[in-house]
């Protein structure tokens, strides 16, 4: 009968997290972090609102916590890799010292002082309040590398800030783990009016050592399970997720067996030994890559379902009478950062500016914060729960407002590379780099077309005739500088093709997309390899070996439709139009009245592409793929545009 409760609470709860994840990507999109809707998700679908899962299935889901909590342990060692960090340890290693140190002496204070002011502690004697401060200090410590790498990744941002700010979120998480091993044994010493002597912190350190030993030999087994070519992708994940299941089970086991048979209590940490064997995993076998897009794929998954059950658990009635309390840590931690952070600049040596933006970027915190109080849910059921609550609450405001001051201060820094806004004349124009055969075919049929165009050469090599000359535009350059970009008036070109060197062409396009935000942005690679980096920028990157494969491929699997898009279908030609018309925003394709040889193929909007039906609407910058004569497109082109 159990076990048939245990099913149907899991069924109810994997239908739970299916609108979790639909909740959070609404989330995002109105900018807020996706964990506080997987969050709400659950607070709504808990015992306190609408009821839909009990405290009984909580109590029975104990095993997706502990995955979940593996997982995220995982993640922690993987993100911390050596090579990266190499050339910047001193100033990583102050700035953390000084945050790690003043985070948990201010928020251990706080947390014991503000005591009578917390439900559950307002009883405790002053031996438990301290046992309890313990654990909170050492929570409030973790930071959010998962946030910090998101908000670095679309700022594109780059140099000793952010690579310090990196450096210093990934090793506070590695950091406070380690912390809370021990304030998590030294607070259950407490608990249990054991008192704190040589023989507990031998006990504390033995423990730290054997889980660090055990993490080194999962780590070791997981190698071979990486290495296994022949197991799938999903198999090698499943086992990844059932070890760290199993490391969660044997330390219970281990407790228990300890407690009744030994004259001590032996507690092994579950997360130090799992984040050890990411480590291991990341730092010392070849399989750093495959380790990672594991943890890539498995992610979203994982951190609905975590935070999603952290949200059903959540005690609205706790969390009503600690909203106070919750926003005086989080100031308490704000502070705290200011100082370590700052002090552990100076003593670096970093840039003053610097010192008093860097602050901003340690707020946010997330996953590791969030598994670390359910793990004290757990260790301490009789006042675990409203703990958890507390502490959740003040994760839920750092979450909050964390990145939207790590965006400022990266931005303050000067070291975000984002897209300019895009600024045209209206006009089809196009710049060519490179002055070669390729690209005066280029030019011609751009001109075709009624595109202006302009060819930069940066040699005087290629032979050109005198008729070609005066065919095009062609501008002598020294090189690819902002300088050059201003004086082709790339600011103003729709269009920008780079057929130079890869390097070249990347340095043409960063500077295009930073300083321009050009709408096109297509290169011709030499090297296939270095498209991703492309890729990141939005640029086209077209290969010219695979490039005519694929074109023979399309002629021989669909001849009409390859004939129309290298334009040798005669009397249809193919464009794209952008919807400019203020008169036709919110207007349905099927009243737009299209010349009978036109068709929409597909509307490209806010970076995705729609296939349209006559119930479309447009949009204002709407880009519309349309195939017709060349007279109708053009007219299409003067009612769309103008």
């Amino acid at each position: 009968m159990e076990n048939l409760n245990i099913v149907l609470f899991f069924a109810s709860f994997v239908l739970v997290s299916l609108a979790s994840k639909q909740i959070g990507e609404f989330f995002s999109r109105i900018r807020l972090p996706k964990i506080s809707g997987y969050l709400v998700t659950g607070l709504l679908a808990g015992p306190f609102v609408l009821g839909l899962m009990s405290k009984d299935a909580v109590a029975n889901l104990r095993f997706v916590d502990e995955i979940s909590l593996a997982f995220i342990a995982f993640a922690a060692g993987s993100e911390l890799y050596l090579p990266e960090l190499r050339g910047r340890f001193r100033s990583i290693g102050l700035i953390t010292a000084g945050l790690v140190l003043a985070t948990l002496v201010l928020g251990v204070s706080a947390v014991f002082f503000l005591a009578d002011f917390i439900p559950f502690m307002r009883d405790m004697p002053a031996v438990s309040r301290l046992a309890v401060a313990l654990l909170a200090g050492a929570i409030m410590v973790a930071r959010s590398p998962s946030v910090a790498i998101a908000i670095i990744n679309e700022l594109r941002a780059k140099g000793p800030f952010t690579q310090i700010a990196l450096g210093v979120t990934v090793l506070s998480d590695v950091i406070v783990i380690i912390l809370f091993s021990i304030c998590s044994s030294i607070a259950a010493a407490l608990l249990s009016n054991l008192g704190i002597d040589i023989g507990l912190l031998a006990l504390v350190m033995g423990e730290i050592g054997i889980s660090v030993g055990i993490g080194y030999l999962l780590g070791r087994s997981l190698e071979i399970v990486l290495s296994a070519q022949a197991a799938q992708e999903k198999l090698k994940t499943a086992v990844i997720l059932g070890s760290g299941f199993a490391v969660f089970y044997a330390s219970h086991l281990l407790a228990e067996y300890s407690h009744n048979s030994l004259p001590f209590e032996m507690h092994l940490e579950p997360l130090l030994i799992c984040m050890v064997g990411g480590f291991y995993l990341n730092n010392y076998t070849n399989y750093r890559l495959d380790f990672a897009q594991i943890l890539h794929y498995a992610g979203p998954i994982i951190y609905v379902a975590f935070f999603t059950l952290v949200g059903v658990g959540l005690k609205l009635d706790i969390l009503a009478q600690v909203w106070p309390i919750a926003l005086a840590l989080f100031v308490v931690r704000v502070i705290s950062i200011f100082v370590g952070s700052f002090s552990g600049g100076i003593l670096s040596g970093s840039d003053m500016s610097h010192n008093r933006i860097r602050w901003m970027v340690f707020i946010t915190q997330a996953g590791v914060a969030l598994g670390l109080a359910a793990q004290v849910s757990v260790a301490f059921p009789a006042w675990g729960d409203d703990f958890a609550t507390t502490m959740i609450a003040v994760v839920v405001i750092n979450e909050m407002i964390g990145p939207i001051l790590f965006k400022w201060a990266i931005n303050r820094s000067g070291e975000a590379h984002t897209r300019a806004p895009f600024e045209g004349d209206g006009l089809r124009d196009a710049i060519i780099f490179g002055l070669e055969g390729q690209a005066l075919a280029l030019a011609r049929q751009l001109k075709a077309h009624g595109w202006q165009v302009k060819l930069a050469s940066l040699s005087a090599d290629y032979d050109i005739d005198e008729e070609e000359r005066l065919e095009f535009d062609i501008y002598p350059i020294s090189g690819v500088t902002l300088k050059t970009m201003h004086y082709l008036e790339a600011d103003k070109s729709e269009a920008i093709i780079g057929m130079m060197s890869d390097d070249q062409n990347y340095r043409l396009c960063e500077m295009a997309y930073e300083h321009f935000g050009t709408s096109t942005l297509i290169v011709r690679l030499s090297d296939r390899t270095k498209a991703p980096r492309f890729k990141e920028l939005g640029v086209l990157a077209v290969d010219p070996s695979t490039a005519v494969v694929s074109l023979f491929d399309h002629l021989v699997r669909s001849p009409s439709a390859a004939s129309l898009f290298i334009g040798t279908a005669e009397g249809q030609d193919i464009i794209d139009i952008e919807v400019r018309d203020p008169s036709l925003n919110g207007v349905s394709v099927r009243n737009l009245r299209l010349p009978l040889d036109t068709m929409i193929l597909s509307i490209r909007r806010d970076g995705h592409t729609l296939i349209s039906h006559g119930y479309t609407r447009l949009k204002l910058g709407d880009h519309m793929t349309v195939v017709g004569s060349p007279a109708s497109l053009d007219r299409l082109r003067l009612r769309f545009e103008e």
